[in-house]
């Protein structure tokens, strides 16, 4: 298990909702109603609905919020989300993979179809870009759990296949048959992490020169701006000193 974190652009920065704490409490919010809606409203018994909380909590999110979104779940007139994944090509030749919750899927797709067509990249069948990322489960947890080998360790000892350490933080990366049950054994020695779900992470990365950096950042904006999706997943690699010129 070794890798260099990449995680700052693998899943798009979470330092964009934390600007925008409203929106992406709509989204958490979403995401524990539908986990709540799979299983029971019960996070001790709903592996899902667990880590959405968590989730929840890591971004500051109220408990009487978190409590409202599970008893939508089982409302009558409950909101009815259905999970939709687009994926589609960036600018420089960037693989995108955009998560999301939605009830209009002919909105949805709309939306994310311009929010493509408008910043340089363009949809594609269902398929084309996947193949090129795999499909693991994602714990995430804050610099501040421990420093890099005290985290390996524990990892290793819960089973898990890779982590990633940086100072923005640890990821460790699981079989998605394993994911719920490292994730328990990790708050045993690390306590709550910020988050643990289903990820795509890339096989190879595309590192993104300062010429369509800022188009591919328009494009994920863009994307993120929208309520029903919920994460944008890429293989972009956009160095420190773009991203630097870039004000992010």
């Amino acid at each position: 298990m070794a890798g260099h974190s990449k995680f700052k652009n693998i899943m798009y920065r979470k330092g964009a909702q934390d600007k925008k704490r409203s929106a992406a409490f709509s989204k958490l919010s979403r995401e524990i109603t539908v986990a709540a809606k799979s299983g029971l409203p019960d996070p001790d018994m709903n592996a899902r609905l667990r880590s959405a909380i968590i989730a929840a909590r890591a971004q500051s999110m109220p408990n009487d919020n978190i409590q409202r979104a599970i008893s939508k779940a089982s409302g009558a007139d409950g909101e009815n989300y259905e999970e939709m994944r687009y994926e589609g090509f960036g600018p420089g030749g960037v693989s995108l993979i955009v998560e999301a919750l939605t009830d209009n899927r002919n909105r949805t797709a709309t939306n994310v179809r311009l929010g493509f067509s408008k910043n340089g990249g363009n949809m594609g069948a269902g398929g084309s870009v996947s193949h090129g990322f795999d499909r693991m489960g994602l714990i995430v947890y804050p610099a501040k759990a421990g420093d890099p080998d005290t985290v390996f360790e524990a990892a290793l000892e819960a089973g898990a296949q890779d982590v990633s350490s940086s100072e923005d933080g640890h990821e460790i990366w699981t079989e998605i048959g394993d994911l719920h049950d490292v994730a328990k054994a990790l708050e045993a020695t690390l306590g709550e992490g910020e988050g643990a779900k289903l990820a795509w992470r890339p096989q190879t990365m595309v590192t993104v020169t300062e010429a369509d950096a800022a188009t591919l950042m328009k494009l994920l904006d863009q994307l993120d701006d929208d309520d029903d999706v919920q994460t944008v997943w890429g293989n972009y690699d956009v160095p420190d000193e773009v991203m630097e010129k870039l004000g992010q």
